[in-house]
């Protein structure tokens, strides 16, 4: 990034806290999440979001022709099978104005979210508006490509301890102890997943930098004459992102969002079964893909996790039903698990 450009984002970052801090409000919108998780939804001016937010959920925005009509956050919930996914629509970005506060409140959704949304025209540049757009999060230190590797710095630690669960591409563990102690950093576990640098490293010391899993919705594919602009729009992003054509005015792949935030998202659904009743929950845990039973235990409650005993395992992840389990058991979607505690 050009460095004149990032002390320039930082300096009005910086602005919109002291506001904050004179005013004693927040300054930005937060919106409460809800649901198996809160969804993103941002572009620019008219590329539809009002109309794709009001079509499948139960949220009222105003939608309009004229541009900047949303100047507050629509809030509403998407059904999928028998849980919820809360999408929230961002006022528009003013892509000429990429600083200003307005821009920071709307970054501030996307970083409170757990995904997002890029809504794009169709009937527009659609490659110039997802390189824009990807720009200005990239500015703020929000990726929407899924990264090669992470790095977790615990400073709870007693003493300085280096995990590498993956890779350090350039760097030995005491090359990364160096770095910490330059940063007066003497406390600490950094642990490092799949494949990361020393630079990663630099960048999670400030806790700057996040990773949002994200979905393009290439909206208003209202006729078969724009397949040549989702064809454009494909090359551009190079399988790197999922790409969803729908068109509110048809009804068009409307119905696949859910399915496709749900994989976006790694969603795990987990349901409990008390060892004294014969049928589960109908309410789901909601989890990622890769937790294990003492996820779910501590999900539910402290005492259930440091009690924890074993656990019988009903769905795709067990050998058999019933299977007795340990807590570092990994489960998979819709698996049923009971467990039970040390007296």
């Amino acid at each position: 990034m050009n460095i004149k450009r990032q002390i320039s984002i930082l300096k009005a970052q910086i602005e919109e806290e002291k506001k904050k801090r004179k005013t004693g409000k927040g300054g930005g919108w937060l919106v409460e999440k809800h649901g198996a998780a809160q969804i993103t939804l941002i572009g620019f001016t008219n590329s539809g979001k009002s109309s794709l937010i009001s079509t499948v959920t139960n949220a009222k925005p105003p939608v309009s022709n004229y541009p900047y009509s949303t100047v507050e956050p629509a809030v509403g919930m998407l059904p999928y099978q028998d849980i919820y996914f809360q999408l929230v629509e961002a006022p528009s970005l003013q892509p000429t104005l990429e600083e200003t506060s307005w821009n920071l409140k709307i970054l501030g959704l996307v970083r409170n979210a757990d995904g997002i949304i890029l809504v794009l025209d169709l009937q527009e540049d659609t490659s110039q508006q997802f390189k824009l757009l990807k720009r200005i999060l990239e500015d703020s230190k929000i990726f929407v490509e899924k990264p090669r590797g992470r790095v977790v710095i615990d400073r709870r630690a007693d003493g300085l301890g280096v995990q590498v669960v993956g890779k350090l591409l350039d760097a030995t563990h005491e090359d990364v102890k160096n770095l910490l102690n330059s940063y007066k950093i003497y406390n600490a576990t950094v642990k490092v997943y799949g494949e990361a640098t020393l630079n990663d490293v630099e960048e999670a010391v400030f806790g700057g930098v996040q990773y949002k899993p994200t979905l393009i919705v290439a909206n208003k594919f209202d006729s078969e004459n724009l397949k040549e602009k989702l064809k454009t729009l494909e090359a551009e992003v190079n399988g790197k992102l999922k790409i969803l054509p729908v068109s509110c005015r048809t009804g068009k792949n409307l119905e696949k969002l859910g399915e496709e935030i749900f994989g976006l998202m790694e969603i795990l659904r987990v349901y409990t079964k008390h060892p004294s009743k014969k049928e589960p929950s109908t309410e789901p845990i909601i989890l990622r893909k890769g937790a294990t039973v003492l996820d779910v235990a501590k999900e539910i409650h402290s005492q259930l996790y440091e009690k924890f005993w074993y656990a019988k395992v009903w769905g795709s992840s067990a050998k058999y039903s019933g299977e007795r389990v340990g807590g570092d058991h990994v489960l998979a979607d819709k698996d049923i698990i009971e467990i039970h505690t040390r007296k």
